[in-house]
This record gives C-alpha cells, structure tokens and sequence, in this order.
C-alpha cells in the first residue's frame, strides 16, 4: 500500500507551479516534473535523456562553469540567477534559477527550483514602456507650462503697454479737453459780442451758428474732460450746496432755448423744494438729455421736463417724442462712446452724453432709468434724494 504522505509529495513535485530539477554534480538530470517539461516542450522521459548542460544556451553554460556553478560548490546555494534553457523547437524560455547543494548516501545532488519569466519580462517591459511614455507626457506637460508660461509672461507685458498707451491716450484727452476750454469760452463770447453790434440779418444768423457751434462743441470738450478724469482714477468732481431746485432747472431750461435755436422745451414741474446738489453738474446733466433728445429725437414735437418733489427727493425726467431707441442697445446704453441712433444729427456728440449723467447721478446719490417705445416716445427718469 502507498504511503499517502508520499504520493501527495510525488504529486506535488510533478505539479508544482515551478520547473523542479534534481540532478547529479555532472549534470545528469535525474528528475524533472512535468511542468519543466510542459514549459520546454518535450515530455518527461524525453526531458530525461538530456543532460542540464545540453538544455542551456551557449552563453548559459559559459555562465554556468564560470559564475553560478562554482558558486553553488563553494556556498551551497544560489538564488534569482537568470538563464535562458532552450525549448525543444529552438527559441529560448528565460528562466530564475534557485539551487542548493545535497550531500546523500548516493553522492552530491543538485535540487534546481526554475521560475519562468516570461510574464514577469513582458510585464516589465509594460511597465517600462508606460514609464517611457509617462517621461515623454511629463516632458510635453513641462514644455507646455513653459509654453504658457512664455505667453502669459509676452500677454502681461503687452497687456501693460497696453495700459500705458491708454493711460497716455486718456491724459492727452484730459490735457487736450481742459486746454480747449478756454478757447471755446473766448470763440462763443466773442460771438455773443460781435451780435450785439451785427447790422445784417446774415451776419446775426452766421453769428448764432458760430455761438450754437461753440456752446455744442464746449459741450463736448467738457464731456471728455470729465469723462478721462473717471477714466484717470480721479472720479467726477461734485460740489454740493443747497439750491432752489425749481429756479435751477428754469435757469438750465432758459440757456438751453437760447443754445439749442429752434427746438422746443417745456418744464413742468409739481411742488418746489431745496436739494443739495452740484449747481453747475444739474445743469450739465439737463443738458446733456436734452442735447441728447434733440439729436435723436422728433423736433415736430417739444422736449418736455418734469419735476415732481416729495419728501424723500425729487424725480426729474426729460421725454422726446420719436425714434424708440433699439433694445439691444439698452444694457450698454450709459456706456461711453455709446448712441442710441445710427442716423445722422446735427447736434450729435462723441457719445459720452449718458455716461457722464449717470456719472453725475450716482455721484449724488441717485437712480437712473430709461423706458423707450415707438407710441409714447423716450423717457429718461432721475431720482435724487433729499
């Protein structure tokens, strides 16, 4: 009867995952377990006909006789020692060889336990090509960040320079406005002068449209004069003091009539009452809506202004009859350089117009609002409060 625990040995030898050996010091295989034999190709009696010598490579057996064969006589042992045995077909199989060294009653045995490392190479192999590809993605990475690095850096300097042109363009205006100033003031007082002592109807009439010219023109300088000390960093200036509002808002109607010749204002007004306002920046806020209205609007019918007090403040709107200005315009509408209207006008400005009565609105404290419809015509509605 077999003994058990030496069947299971002999089954365990035979199947194990690894190619098992037992040979003598001359190489002479004496046993090999089938999976050696499965991993070479040949069948277990064949396998036995050969010598271990025979089963090496060329470059094996030189390795053999001068490294790891002495080294097992002297030591008793070696480990992970990578050989390549050639399968019955010709290619090599590389292998990781474990032996060790028995003295027994028959003579020295050489127990060989041999891994195969065909999966662990072309696993290795992976694994460096995915390291290969991972420095070649690290290295693109790298030159893109410096890439963008070099172009955010070029972005910056030229976002700069940029900046600095603007910030020289808009001082040049600002020099530019407030040197024209003077000028303008001299050009319309000489006319008004010149017409006092004007003896032709022609001369008068040429004498009103220099005077209406210089006023619209004085308007401008002074619109952009504002406008580059916003743009500067320095803020609209506003000077307040308590001022008759109704009286104020006749005054600036009155000047307008004059300014603007024929166009038609009316105001009407319910309730009087003081505010604390800038004189000069109310007056430059009417004007600029009715300029505003006058280029835009329909002169067939008049300009019309309203004041209605109350305790909380006083709202003040400028309407015009015609064109209803497109919706699209609305959100950039107090936008510099923005116009209701593409047709042309005589009394067009450079567009600074409702910006700097927004300007001059927020700076008192107040509200700005427009409704605009084809039927009912433009409003512009203002809330200063007391």
């Amino acid at each position: 009867m077999n003994d058990p625990a030496s069947l299971f040995s002999e089954q365990y030898f035979d199947c194990a995952p690894c190619g098992l050996v037992v040979m003598e010091a001359d190489g002479t295989l004496l046993r090999c377990n089938a999976t050696l034999s499965n991993w070479l190709g040949y069948d277990n009696d064949s396998l036995l006909l050969r010598s271990f010598d025979q089963l090496l490579t060329l470059a094996g057996r030189t390795f053999q006789l001068t490294h790891w064969g002495p080294l097992l006589n002297v030591q008793g042992s070696v480990s992970e020692v990578k050989i390549g045995l050639c399968h019955r077909e010709g290619h090599v199989v590389a292998m990781l060889l474990n032996a060790v060294r028995r003295e027994t009653s028959e003579g020295v045995r050489y127990q060989l336990a041999l891994f195969s490392t065909t999966e662990r190479d072309r696993n290795e192999h992976l694994v460096f090509q995915a390291m290969q590809r991972a420095e070649e993605l690290l290295a693109q990475k790298v030159s893109a960040e410096q890439a963008l690095q070099r172009a955010q850096d070029e972005l910056a300097a030229a976002y700069a320079q940029a900046q600095q042109r603007a910030l020289h363009a808009e001082q040049m205006v600002a020099v530019a406005s407030h040197d024209l100033k003077n000028p303008m003031t001299a050009i319309k007082m000489a006319a008004q002068l010149l017409a006092r002592d004007a003896h032709s109807d022609r001369a008068r009439r040429l004498l009103s449209s220099i005077s209406t010219s210089a006023e619209r023109a004085q308007r401008m300088v002074v619109d952009l004069l504002d406008f580059a000390s916003i743009r500067l960093g320095q803020g609209l200036s506003v000077r307040r003091r308590n001022v008759d509002l109704l009286e104020a808002v006749d005054q600036c109607v009155g000047e307008l009539r004059i300014a603007l010749g024929n166009t038609c204002i009316r105001h009407l007004s319910r309730g009087r009452g003081q505010l604390e306002v800038d004189h000069d920046r109310l007056h430059q806020m009417i004007g600029n809506l009715v300029a505003n209205s006058a280029a835009y609007g329909d002169m067939r019918f008049p300009i019309t202004i309203t004041t209605d007090f109350s305790d909380e403040g006083v709202a003040l709107s400028v309407h015009n009859h015609g064109p209803c200005i497109a919706q699209e315009l609305l959100p950039v509408l107090f936008e510099p350089m923005t116009r209701g209207s593409c047709q042309p006008a005589a009394l067009r400005s450079v567009g600074l117009g409702l910006f700097i009565v927004k300007q001059i609105v927020e700076a008192h404290g107040g509200r700005i609002s427009m409704t605009s419809n084809p039927v009912y015509g433009t409003t512009f509605s203002i809330f200063l409060p007391a």
